[in-house]
Parts: structure tokens; sequence; C-alpha cells
């Protein structure tokens, strides 16, 4: 019976590949993540964000959008344990998770504000829109756009709630797959630590 651990490549730390190889398998993952933010980046800005008022429909929309999040964001922490290359998928993973989720919310933002201008101390195009998540989800909050409404700090709420579930359990979920993905290559990775 063949032995399942992948076989030891001569100067190659950890059996894994060598250096040449190991550079080549970074760029295309880095290749492919720019890829993929380009793309979501583009859908964005094209897609057709004309919905004529804000309403439930608009609210089920987006949690929808943040259930199919949820469902990505398992698909990847299953495809990273079975990878060949945990660290290299996990990379990967977060290229597509982290732009996905702050394009939910900036487009949630462009229809609230475009549907009820006064929603925010300024009008929002889809660039603010998307400058105004992630000046929430990096936790700066510059004040130069801020919430008015009721309905507007709802969102933005929720969006910090779901921030901290994304840094705090997605992330750590996502690390936990690469322990796993390199513990089933046989790869003697150190485990992970809670912070002191």
């Amino acid at each position: 019976m063949p032995d399942s651990k992948p076989a030891r490549t001569a100067g190659a730390p950890h059996g894994g590949p060598p250096p040449e190889a190991g550079r080549g398998l970074l760029l295309r993952t880095l290749l492919r993540s720019t890829a993929t933010v380009t793309v979501l980046l583009a859908l964005y800005y094209v897609a057709p964000l004309d919905s004529s008022h804000m309403n439930l429909v608009t609210v089920l929309e987006l949690a929808v959008g943040l259930a199919l999040f949820c469902s990505l964001a398992v698909y990847q922490a299953v495809s990273i344990m079975r990878s060949n290359h945990p660290r290299l998928r996990a990379l990967e993973a977060l290229s597509s998770l982290v732009p996905l989720f702050l394009l939910a919310f900036s487009a949630a933002y462009f229809l609230l504000a475009r549907n009820a201008g006064y929603s925010f101390t300024e009008p929002l195009d889809r660039t603010d829109a998307l400058y105004f998540t992630v000046t929430v989800f990096a936790t700066v909050g510059f004040g130069d756009i801020a919430p008015v409404t009721t309905t507007a700090r709802v969102l933005t709420t929720v969006q910090m709630t779901a921030d901290l579930v994304l840094v705090g359990v997605i992330a750590r979920a996502l690390l936990g797959a690469v322990q796993v993905g390199l513990r089933r290559r046989g790869d003697t990775a150190p485990p992970l630590r809670e912070p002191d």
C-alpha cells in the first residue's frame, strides 16, 4: 500500500515543494487573488443597483447575501483542509471572502443613500459607499461620512457586528483549517495560540 504522505523533496523544508516551485505557486496565488478582487470590484461598479426604493426586499437581499457569504466561508474552510497547499488556499479564500463581504455592505449603503439621500451626512456614490464600508470595517471612522437616520445606523451597527464575527470567528476558522490541512499533509506546524 503506497504511503499517503507527500514525498520529501531534497532541499525543501518540511517536505514541501522546492523553493522555485514554491515561488511559482505563491505568484499564481497572488495573481488569482488580485484577479478575484478586480473582478469583484468591477462587478460592484457595473451591477444594476437601481432599486426604486429601500424596503423589506432590499433587507432580505442583504440577508441572503450574508447567508451566501457564510456558505462560501464554510466551503472555503473545507477546501483549505483538503488542499495540498493550505496556507496559499487560505490566502485565496481571504481574497474572495473579505472583498465580497465589504462589497455587500457597500451595495446596501449605496442603495440606502440613493433612495433616502438624507440617511448619511452627505450623498454617497458607489465609491463613497465603499469608502464608508472600509472605514467602518477598519474601525477608523474618520467622521466625514456618518449615518444619520435610524435605518442607516441599524445597517452600520449590523456591519460592525458582522465585522467582529468576520475577524474573530471566520478568520479563526480559516486558520484552524490551515492547521488541519498541514497536519493532513504531515507537516508539523505550531498550534494556534491564544493571545496572552
